[in-house]
């Protein structure tokens, strides 16, 4: 990779970390893309790459999502253990699957989840309400108890067995998708936490990163190990995602939750679309 292919990942990758940060993302729904399109990297090695960079740049994101408290830390290590279990398979299955098959189905699943979003987004009535600094807690504990997980805003200060069981789940989920498409599985496991689970999309956000930062780790290695990672890529656009998370992680307190979740089902439906019409031929 020439100085030009090192740099413009790296100015991509403060977009993409942005995203991350702000949408509890990895960001392999667009990386995966990136590196298939622009770089012409083949399907395995454009989900390996971006599994690779998406620990730095989630690990980023959840580091500040954790300080300002926009996050459920046992909720996250929950799901990020289960993912960690299954994403090895994930791994597997993209071994013996055809190449197309990976860009479809990673289609597929983007696609799903963002017309989940939306439809959730429309039903919401917009909120005329100042930016929400508010769950940055300062200590006192003053508003805590008068705030609850639906509310999205503050940390619970428990979570049930149940809960964090259903979030465990969810990871085992994410975790085939992860090590399958190369993404570290935010895209499935955020509107899945809103539904099933039932926190705010800031909270969501925020504890999707500390998950993906666990479960990607182990189709990270086996990956390495199979040899279809391009370290070069991905530290290049993982020099842009690390300070790009760190910005959207605190962008994420000041933007209404009806607005999250259109700029999420909203991206995700563009990454979807260039996956698929690339796979069938018609970028040429």
């Amino acid at each position: 990779m020439d100085v030009t292919l090192f740099i413009l990942p790296a100015i991509v990758g403060v977009g993409i970390g942005i995203l991350s940060g702000l949408l509890g993302i990895g960001g392999g729904t667009v990386m995966v893309p990136v590196f298939r399109l622009v770089f012409d990297m083949s399907p395995v090695v454009s989900t390996a790459t971006s599994l690779f960079a998406i620990i730095p740049t989630s690990i980023s994101g959840a580091v500040t999502h954790v300080r300002h408290k926009t996050c459920i830390p046992s909720l996250g290590i929950a799901a990020g253990l289960g993912g960690a279990l299954t994403s090895p398979l994930g791994v597997w299955l993209a071994q013996i699957s055809e190449p197309w098959m990976i860009m479809v189905a990673a289609a597929l699943i983007i696609g799903w989840s963002a017309i989940n979003m939306i439809s959730k987004a429309i039903k919401m009535k917009p909120t005329k309400t100042k930016p929400d600094t508010s769950e940055c807690v300062d200590g006192s504990g003053a508003d805590v108890a008068k705030k609850t997980p639906e509310a999205d805003t503050g940390t619970p200060a428990t979570f049930s067995r149940r809960q964090l069981l259903m979030g465990a789940g969810i990871g085992l989920l994410a975790g085939v998708a992860s090590g399958y498409v190369g993404v570290g599985g935010g895209f499935l496991m955020v509107p899945l936490m809103l539904s099933l689970v039932g926190i705010g999309m800031r909270q969501a956000s925020g504890t999707s990163l500390i998950a993906v930062m666990i479960l990607a780790v182990p189709g990270v290695v086996e990956q390495a190990l199979l040899g279809n990672i391009d370290y070069m890529a991905g530290i290049a656009i993982s020099i842009g995602t690390i300070p790009g998370a760190l910005i959207g992680a605190q962008l994420v307190r000041f933007v209404p939750e009806r607005v999250l979740r259109f700029i999420f089902g909203g991206f995700l439906i563009v990454a979807a679309v260039l996956l698929a019409i690339n796979e069938f031929g018609i970028l040429g």
